[in-house]
């Protein structure tokens, strides 16, 4: 028996105290209807309607089961108008996990305007360095480099690709001379015999590098001639966030390599100034993708924040453009020139 059917039979019946006009107002059939009020009884063990040639009349246990079925109806009625209301207006607590180092420097102004333009949303945010399970935690999506998410079904859709470059800050050049000659910067582009002009010099320099975690000893450099370089870094200094690594830079305590939007704004005021500008870093563009789980039915808290976070990281492109910065930029293979191995050290 459909006991939720059978429940709605029966109080239409109480509601019209009558057999024939319940059925016509639930388009079913005298029979159909009869057979449902009879199946109760026979759960119930207990008469609920007095029957007779004109009426219907509910028994007092009727009459309290019929209350009762009302309350049942109600309650479900608003339930599945609320589940409803949430499937097609975005609402409730939204669980994401971003990328520590990224999320400091992008993800507020996305956070502000997401927020801002669906308002019934409560937003939880983590920030991680380490792998992250997305389902088995708990997240409804994801800010995240590739290698740093896994379980179950997972979709993906790549956001950004940023390319990293190597900065000092002009103060760290200034007390880095040769022959007492100091070196200058211009346009945001280090000169001087104090500055770096291929990867093997930077053996003559401070290095400060992120930890092997993140990225390992070995640096990978290419000219657009296809000469190329690799550098083994021994970095006086290496820290696991790009944050301190920019701080680090910012207070001259020597080059490091970072992804090129970390610096952007530095690079514009002068704070920084780029090195080995005619070298591109191969092999180590910092990738961020969007998941969430594949289910077959994606809430819409999700769905709105996964359409909102793609078209945003679009429209910031295009609005945007600068060096080492691309938007689901594929990789370039690379030449396939021999590289030279170059060990550099930590102090100059």
């Amino acid at each position: 028996m459909n006991q939720l059917q059978a429940m709605r039979v029966f109080v239409s019946v109480a509601e019209h105290g009558s057999f024939g006009r319940a059925a016509a107002s639930l388009a079913m059939s005298n029979a159909v209807v009869t057979r449902y009020v009879a199946l109760l009884e026979a759960h119930l063990e207990t008469r609920l309607i007095n029957r007779n040639t004109r009426s219907a009349s509910l028994t007092e246990a009727g009459a309290a089961y019929a209350q009762g079925c009302r309350q049942v109806l109600d309650d479900l009625e608003r339930i599945e108008t609320h589940i409803a209301h949430g499937v097609s207006v975005p609402s409730g607590i939204l669980r994401v996990v971003a990328h520590a180092s990224f999320s400091l420097h992008d993800l507020t102004p996305l956070l502000q305007h997401y927020l801002a333009a669906f308002p019934k949303v409560r937003l939880s945010l983590t920030l991680l360095h380490r792998p992250v399970d997305l389902i088995e935690e708990g997240f409804d999506a994801g800010i995240v480099a590739p290698r740093q998410v896994s379980g179950g079904t997972l979709i993906r859709r790549p956001l950004v690709s940023v390319a990293p470059i190597a900065v000092a800050a002009p103060a760290y050049l200034a007390s880095h001379v040769a022959n007492g000659v100091a070196n200058r910067a211009v346009n945001g582009v280090a000169e001087g015999i104090a500055a770096p002009m291929r990867p093997a010099d930077l053996a003559r320099h401070t290095l400060l590098a992120p930890s092997a975690d993140i990225h390992g000893n070995e640096w990978h450099f290419e000219r657009a001639d296809g000469t190329r370089e690799t550098v083994l870094i021994e970095p006086a200094y290496a820290v696991n966030n790009s944050v301190m690594l920019r701080q680090a830079a910012l207070a001259g305590m020597g080059i490091t390599i970072l992804p090129a939007n970390h610096v952007a704004a530095d690079l514009a005021q002068g704070l920084l100034v780029r090195m080995l500008a005619g070298w591109e870093i191969r092999e180590a563009d910092k990738e961020l993708s969007l998941v969430y789980p594949g289910r077959r039915h994606v809430p819409a808290k999700t769905r709105s924040f996964v359409d909102f976070t793609v078209e945003w990281f679009r429209k910031r492109d295009v609005a945007m453009p600068r060096a080492g910065y691309a938007v689901n930029s594929p990789d370039t293979a690379l030449t396939n020139s021999m590289p030279a191995i170059i060990r550099t050290s930590g102090n100059s």
